[in-house]
């Protein structure tokens, strides 16, 4: 067995198709397929199911892939620690952020630091929480920015800020005619949330103690966008939360509400792999959102912070 073997599984993986895989590995399609049969006839286990169109992992083999991926990661990082990767920011990076921080925190800092780091190459995804995680695991990802903590002993975790959460509430409810809101002020009527799979929904049900209940009795609406969430309040359908950097300054003041102190607040990271080296590129990154940050954001008052994974 060897890396070169487990390099061309998990190719084979990811494209389902041997030409493609071995385009990607930049050898002849020949050669992927003996090394792959080589490969399984050593281990006296059939890794791809030949006869599926595209081709499917066995169920074996979807163990067997998932190990050769934390292999490969480990000998990546063995590679970089090498070539003292840790002190160069030089190179490209799959970069994953979470839909409820793409359209507010990517527009702070990107440009600024697109600009002021030019031998770095950034590839960005959206792509929710769970995700995310097990894309790191496996060596899709390289870095995250995401709601943490996430207690994970595969994933390591460098906090950047505490965002608050407000009420944006319509102006006929009756949270609107409070000046300050306490959690158990909040009522399951009339409460909008994201659809399942957001860790933000998870951490408004946990500050709220809620259980999942629909809004209106005789209504059922799904949306993946806190933007559609507050054009739904501002057209006098309940409330919802949202987190800081959602507001919009100079049109969404008079539909906000702040929580009493201590203010639930959710902490927002970068993650990366736990064998992950470049750490040159990470503080970087790291130092250019913290100075994006407005006012609002870096000067939060007393806070608790709310979870969003059990």
């Amino acid at each position: 067995m060897t890396i070169q073997q487990l390099q061309y599984v998990v190719a084979l993986d990811t494209h389902r198709h041997f030409v493609k895989a071995a385009d990607s590995c930049f050898v002849a399609q020949p050669t992927l397929t003996l090394q792959v049969r080589k490969l399984e006839d050593e281990i006296g286990v059939q890794i791809f199911d030949r006869s599926k169109k595209p081709i499917q992992p066995t169920a074996l083999g979807v163990d067997i892939i998932a190990k050769a991926r934390e292999i490969i990661v480990q000998m990546d990082s063995l590679k970089a620690m090498i070539s003292d990767d840790k002190t160069s920011i030089e190179g490209s990076y799959r970069l994953a952020v979470i839909p409820t921080l793409a359209p507010y925190v990517l527009p702070l800092f990107l440009q600024s630091f697109m600009t002021e780091f030019t031998q770095v190459k950034f590839e960005i995804f959206e792509m929710q929480s769970e995700h995310m995680i097990q894309a790191i695991k496996e060596g899709k990802i390289d870095i995250g920015l995401i709601v943490t903590p996430i207690d994970d002993a595969n994933i390591r975790e460098v906090s950047l800020f505490n965002e608050p959460f407000v009420v944006y509430t319509s102006l006929g409810h009756e949270l609107h005619e409070k000046q300050k809101i306490k959690p158990e002020d909040i009522e399951k009527k009339g409460l909008w949330l994201l659809n399942q799979g957001h860790c933000f929904r998870n951490q408004v049900l946990n500050i709220c103690d809620k259980r999942e209940e629909e809004a209106f009795e005789n209504l059922t609406f799904e949306s993946g966008s806190i933007e559609t969430l507050k054009n739904m309040v501002k057209n006098n359908f309940g409330f919802t939360l949202i987190p800081e950097l959602a507001i919009d300054h100079k049109n969404d003041q008079e539909y906000v509400r702040r929580f009493v102190e201590p203010q639930p607040v959710r902490e927002v990271s970068l993650v990366v792999h736990a064998s992950f080296t470049r750490d040159a590129v990470l503080e970087k990154l790291r130092q250019s959102i913290v100075d994006s940050l407005p006012d609002s954001v870096q000067k939060t008052g007393s806070f608790v912070r709310v979870k969003w994974r059990s």
